[in-house]
């Protein structure tokens, strides 16, 4: 089959504060980290053998998923960092960098990889993108879609010749400057040759330093076009749309938890709820042990994760909330992400409780 390769060494400063704590493969979707829905996709299409490569809050990653057997997979640590003034200190060696770390260490890569970015969520049909990888006896391949063209200043494009094969990049272009509207997804299919290329013991990025050395040396290297679902959270912004559209049933495999209690309507165990005297207009998931006095009113799409106190009178619209996280009485919450510390409106602006001029009442629903 193949062998499987995450990227999770990255600090994720793009979507802070959800990474204030964790990595950014930990940040919940539905209550999961995006980084299981991943591995569980590796391991439906046959792929056994996981290394991730890891820096920020490394152990999040390794005490959740462990050797990997819940997942029927094997799963190995690389840690990126070292000690810097009598401290160990996390240093990412950048996408490529951190492949070669692993190669020189065991070598892992010894037959063709799929390379994964562990802050996205797909449904890629690995089987059908590794037959095209070996039937054009490719030892490179990068995934793609088409994008609109007034989107491509977001992405890394591709520029191909007309059998697929790569001929340049544009990193992030101007629309008016994009030679191509083909987006790279960040999966790539790599022989080990690829990786023997990598220069050792230095930082190296996929994008921006190995697929131009690859293309300059005349390497085998083509762009994928398939059909999948490719959802990229690159920005703050991305997580809360996200969540809109897997809480409205848009996202393939991905299921909400807890019991259908009413149409659109998802509650977990032990909650209190008012049910005749609030409002809830699906769909809404309501996790476990969460509270929601009466006429208080829920419109969706929103999650409410568990341990979350919803105090009378106050409203929660297409909005998030994380695990303990209290609304204050006649609160009005709208397109929102609360944490018990800090709220994040749709715009990407952060605030903080208890920071000077911020109106809105919530907090910490343990105390």
């Amino acid at each position: 089959m193949a062998k499987g390769m995450i990227l999770a060494a990255g600090q994720g400063t793009r979507v802070k504060p959800l990474t204030k704590n964790i990595p950014k493969p930990m940040v919940p979707l539905l209550g999961k980290p995006l980084l299981e829905y991943l591995i569980e996709h590796l391991a439906r299409n046959g792929i056994r053998e996981i290394m991730i490569n890891v820096a920020f809050n490394h152990y999040k990653i390794e005490n959740y998923f462990g050797d990997g057997h819940r997942w029927g997979v094997e799963i190995g640590y690389s840690y990126e960092g070292g000690r810097d003034h009598g401290d160990i200190v996390p240093k990412a060696l950048g996408s490529a960098g951190g492949m070669r770390k692993i190669q020189d260490f065991g070598g892992f890569f010894d037959e063709t990889t799929l390379v994964l970015c562990g802050d996205a969520i797909v449904d890629l049909d690995i089987r059908a993108a590794l037959e095209e990888h070996r039937a054009k006896g490719a030892l490179a391949s990068v995934v793609t879609v088409n994008v609109p063209r007034e989107q491509v200043k977001n992405y890394g494009v591709v520029v191909t010749d007309s059998d697929g094969r790569v001929v340049s990049f544009q990193e992030k272009p101007q629309p008016e400057e994009a030679k191509s509207t083909l987006a790279s997804t960040g999966i790539y299919l790599f022989e080990p040759e690829i990786i023997d290329m990598i220069p050792p013991n230095c930082e190296f990025d996929i994008g921006s330093q190995l697929f131009p050395m690859l293309v300059e040396k005349g390497i085998p290297f083509y762009a994928q076009q398939q059909s999948f679902n490719w959802i990229d959270i690159g920005r703050l912004t991305d997580y809360w749309d996200v969540l809109q559209r897997v809480l409205r049933g848009e996202v393939t495999q991905m299921h909400m938890p807890g019991k259908e209690v009413r149409p659109g309507v998802w509650v977990g165990l032990n909650t209190s709820i008012a049910w005749d005297s609030v409002q809830i207009v699906g769909p809404v998931y309501i996790g476990s042990g969460v509270r929601i006095d009466p006429g208080a009113s829920i419109i969706g799409p929103s999650w409410i994760g568990h341990g979350c106190h919803v105090k009378s009178s106050a409203r929660l619209e297409r909005s998030i909330l994380f695990e303990y996280t209290r609304v204050g009485e006649g609160a009005t919450v709208s397109e929102r992400i609360l944490s018990p510390q800090y709220c994040v409106e749709r715009s990407g602006k952060t605030s903080y409780v208890g920071e000077d001029g911020v109106s809105l009442r919530w907090g910490d629903a343990r105390g």
